[in-house]
C-alpha cells in the first residue's frame, strides 16, 4: 500500500492540530483509551464538544497552551493508502521545527483561518515549500463555520492564495473545511453547496505524486564493518544510505572524493544478501577492490555520474534557524548528509549579507573540501545541506544548492 507524506503548515491557531485529531477520528485511527482521554479532558476544560488537537499535542507545555511546539509524526491509515502527517508547529520562533517536518513531506497542508486570511507567516511557510520543491500544495480554509460559511470572504482568500502561488510549480488544491465541524474532511459538506470539489480525505487518498526518476547513484557511508571474527575474517563492507537512484549488484563505481573506482560485489540488508539497493534503503555494500573509505564518503554508480558536479564553491539559498545571526567573520560546518566540511559564507554584491531568525535569502560559500554540488532543483535528496555553527553546535541554516 503507497505511503503518503504529509506535513501541515500556516500560521499560528490556524487548527493543525485540531485538522489532523479530526482526521483520526474519522478513520477510526484513535484507540479507545485515547479517545476517552480526549472527550474527558475537553470536559475538564469546560468546553461542550471534543477537542481533537489534544490527539497530537503530546507536550506538557503543549497541552497547557494550547500549541504546537515540536514536530509530531501521526501514522494512519485507510483502505487505500498509508499516511505519516508531520503536525509542523505554527509560531514565528519555531520556523525552524516546520521546516524539518516538510523536508521529507510529498503533501504540504496549508491551513488558513477564514477570518484572518493569509498572513505573513502563511507567506513564509508557503516561500518555504517551494523552495522545498513540494509537488503539491493543499490549501485548506479552516473555520468556515465562525463566518457562516461565507462564499464572498472565500474568494477573497482564493484571490490572495493565487496571487501567491502564481510563480508556483507546485500542484494548487483548495477546499473550505470546519475541523471542528467536521465540514468536507471525509464528505462534502451541506452547508458549502458552493463548493465543488473533493472533501480532504478523498483527495490525500487519491491525489497522484509525481515520483523523480533520479540518474544520479548515490550512496552516503555512514560505518566501515569490520567484525574480524573467524567467520568473517576478511569481510570489509561500507554501510550506510542511498541518498539517490538505486545500486545493483555488479554495478561498476566511483568513490567520492578519491576518484577510485571498482564493482559492487555483493549487497547485504539485514543480514541478508539482496540484488538491488533502493533510494532511501539502508544497507552495506561489498566491493570487489580493496579500497580505503571512510564516514563520509560515497559511492558513486558511474551510471549518471556525470550529472553529480564536485564542487569547492556553492551558491545557495539559506534559511536562517538560530537565534544568533550571520558572522560573515566565523567560519561555520557544512553538513551534507554524513559528510562534513568547513565553509565560510562568502558573499558577491547580490547576495545577502545579513541573516537573523528565518530571515531567507541568497549566499555563496567556499568549502574546504569539495562536496556534491548538484543542485537541489534537479535533485533534492543530494542538493540540500545543514550549516552548524561550531561555537554552539547549533544548526543555524539549512541551505538549498542553486
Amino acid at each position: 500500500m503507497e505511503l503518503l507524506r504529509i506535513v501541515t503548515a500556516g500560521s499560528v491557531d490556524d487548527g493543525k492540530s485540531s485538522l489532523i485529531g479530526r482526521l483520526l477520528f474519522e478513520t477510526n485511527s484513535l484507540k479507545d483509551d485515547q479517545l476517552d482521554h480526549i472527550v474527558q479532558k475537553s470536559k475538564s476544560k469546560g468546553i461542550d464538544y471534543i477537542d481533537f488537537s489534544l490527539a497530537t499535542d503530546g507536550l506538557l507545555t503543549e497541552r497547557e497552551q494550547g500549541i504546537t511546539i515540536d514536530v509530531s509524526n501521526i501514522y494512519f491509515t485507510t483502505k487505500k493508502r498509508r499516511f505519516i502527517i508531520a503536525d509542523a508547529p505554527g509560531h514565528v520562533e519555531y520556523t525552524r521545527n516546520m521546516i524539518t517536518g516538510a523536508s521529507n513531506a510529498d503533501v504540504a497542508i496549508v491551513l488558513i483561518d477564514a477570518r484572518k486570511g493569509v498572513l505573513e507567516q502563511t507567506e513564509r511557510h508557503v516561500k518555504i515549500l517551494q523552495l522545498l520543491g513540494i509537488s503539491n500544495l493543499i490549501f485548506v480554509v479552516n473555520k468556515m463555520d465562525l463566518i457562516d460559511y461565507d462564499l464572498t470572504k472565500f474568494q477573497s482568500i482564493e484571490k490572495d492564495i493565487q496571487q501567491l502561488t502564481q510563480e508556483a510549480k507546485s500542484k494548487i488544491h483548495l477546499l473550505p473545511i470546519s475541523a471542528l465541524k467536521g465540514d468536507n474532511i471525509v464528505s462534502v459538506s451541506k452547508n458549502t453547496p458552493w463548493y465543488e470539489g473533493l472533501a480532504l480525505l478523498d483527495l490525500i487518498e487519491t491525489i497522484t505524486l509525481d515520483l523523480p526518476q533520479r540518474d544520479e547513484n548515490v550512496f552516503q557511508i555512514q560505518w566501515v564493518i569490520r567484525p574480524q571474527l573467524k567467520e568473517h575474517h576478511d569481510y570489509r563492507g561500507f554501510a550506510g544510505k542511498v541518498n539517490s537512484g538505486q545500486f545493483n549488484v555488479g554495478d561498476e563505481i566511483t568513490v567520492f572524493p578519491s576518484g577510485l573506482k571498482s564493482k559492487i560485489k555483493q549487497i547485504d540488508r539485514y543480514g541478508t544478501a539482496i540484488n538491488t539497493l533502493h533510494e532511501q534503503e539502508n544497507a552495506t555494500i561489498i566491493l570487489e577492490d580493496e579500497i580505503d573509505l571512510s564516514r563520509g564518503s560515497s559511492i558513486l554508480s558511474t551510471k549518471g555520474e556525470e550529472r553529480i558536479e564536485k564542487t569547492k564553491q556553492i551558491s545557495a539559498t539559506l534559511c536562517w534557524m538560530q537565534n544568533q545571526p550571520l558572522n560573515l567573520a566565523q567560519k561555520y560546518l557544512l553538513q551534507q548528509g554524513v559528510h562534513l566540511v568547513q565553509t565560510k559564507l562568502t558573499p558577491s554584491a547580490e547576495d545577502a549579507t545579513a541573516f537573523n531568525l528565518n530571515d531567507i535569502g541568497t549566499s555563496s560559500l567556499r568549502l574546504s573540501e569539495p562536496i556534491l554540488g548538484t543542485p537541489y532543483k534537479d535533485n533534492n535528496q543530494i542538493g540540500r545541506f545543514i550549516l552548524i555553527d561550531p561555537q554552539t553546535n547549533n544548526t543555524a541554516a539549512v541551505g538549498f544548492i542553486q
